[in-house]
């Protein structure tokens, strides 16, 4: 006897219940792996962007908040703080590296960061054209701005004060050349335009492109006193700085010192409540998908009873008959296994098309973390349990009484 053979013609035999019970497993199965996908993609580009990243210093305000406008470049900084002060930390004996960051603008919805070239050496970016910049009001295109954008090298543009969106003053008076484009890295810099931090002070002071060399001394040093960042990005060179750096930031100066593993741990936590959510979701769906594939298999068991009569007389010994049930229920959870998988990755390319790029992060389908295995283990789990009984009543039973029944 051909039991997987026959196990599927008996499965849609009754194709409405079937069916219905295909689609429990699958919105079950979808849901939880569109979970296991998202969740490992957004740790991942959270541990990308805070790759070597100890702390980061800037105006006093909510260290979340410091933490998501310096890291990810999702929110809007507290403030300015002087360009001295950040300096001076830079001769700090557990300081090993300081990197300044100056936001404001933005270009296409894209921010413009002023900053050191070192900021893209921290992340390994390399150049798909072009070069770095080698002088104010020089800009290098991340991977997603050229995209979005279509822009070309020797290209300009100016920026639109405000942190994206549009609604700002445009700098017209003061464009940005395009110098060069990045290669995609998978972290924040894709989808960022980068510069000189002599550009932003240049863009912002209403000073020409040149004119502050033509200052006297005394005038280029009373507007370099007062001239600022937004943030530093910083490493320490021992790993004993994270008890005492901090500290020594927020008693002794006016800034405030953040330390993105601890803040994104509690923002990853109140993530959590919602992922688990989602997950008790996929969890009630299979219970009910559990329920009505016990109920179809124990009513295939009573509506089949000739059947099983027919397979006994025929020699089928009790194991094989029970095996048809199992098998039956094996189909569904593989079946809906497969569909729930496809149904998650065409979930997370939806989501990661329309909604993620507006929120600085990126989805995509086809991603298959090592945790999706346990989606076809809990299909089968589930089918196989609400199977068992069903498939015990047709191993136990009683040929005689069946035929005299007949």
């Amino acid at each position: 006897m051909n039991v997987p053979g026959l196990s599927w013609q008996y499965l849609w035999s009754r194709p409405l219940a079937s069916a219905l019970n295909l689609l429990l497993l699958t919105l079950g199965l979808a849901s939880m792996a569109f979970v296991l996908i998202a969740k490992d993609q957004i740790d991942n580009a959270f541990e990308r962007d805070l790759a070597g990243i100890d702390v980061v210093v800037g105006a006093k305000g909510s260290p979340m908040q410091l933490i998501l406008a310096g890291v990810f470049h999702m929110d809007v900084p507290p403030g300015n703080v002087p360009l001295a002060e950040v300096q001076a930390l830079a001769s700090h004996p557990q300081v090993a590296q300081v990197i300044p960051l100056s936001l404001g603008d933005s270009v296409a919805g894209f921010r413009i960061v002023g900053t050191h070239t070192d900021y893209l050496a921290h992340y390994r970016a390399t150049l798909a054209q072009g070069t770095l910049w080698t002088a104010p009001m020089q800009a290098v295109m991340g991977a997603q701005v050229v995209q979005a954008t279509g822009v070309q090298l020797g290209q300009t543009f100016t920026g639109t004060h405000g942190m994206g969106g549009g609604g700002g003053h445009e700098h017209a008076d003061m464009p940005y050349t395009v110098v060069g484009l990045l290669a995609p890295c998978g972290c924040v810099l894709d989808r960022l335009v980068l510069t000189d931090t002599a550009s932003v002070w240049e863009v912002h002071e209403g000073l020409a492109p040149g004119e502050f060399e033509s200052l006297s001394p005394e005038d280029r040093e009373a507007i370099q006193a007062e001239r600022e960042v937004t943030m530093a990005l910083v490493r320490y060179n021992t790993p004993m700085a994270a008890i005492g750096f901090p500290r020594f930031v927020n008693s002794t100066t006016k800034m405030q010192a953040a330390a993105p593993a601890l803040e994104i741990t509690r923002l990853l936590s109140m993530v959590g409540v919602g992922t688990r959510v989602l997950q008790g979701m996929g969890a009630v769906l299979l219970l009910v998908a559990a329920l009505s594939v016990f109920i179809a298999l124990w009513s295939a068991v009573r509506e089949r009873r000739a059947d099983i009569a027919m397979l006994r007389m025929l020699g089928a010994p009790p194991r094989k008959v029970g095996a048809l049930l199992l098998c039956e229920a094996l189909w569904l959870a593989l079946l809906a296994s497969a569909l729930g998988l496809l149904a998650a990755q065409g979930l997370a390319a939806l989501v990661g098309w329309w909604w993620m790029p507006e929120q600085g992060l990126t989805l995509s389908g086809w991603h298959w973390p090592t945790a999706l295995a346990g989606v076809p283990l809990a299909a089968v789990a589930v089918a196989l349990v609400a199977a068992a009984v069903p498939a015990l009543s047709a191993y136990r039973v009683d040929v005689t009484s069946l035929l005299q029944s007949r």
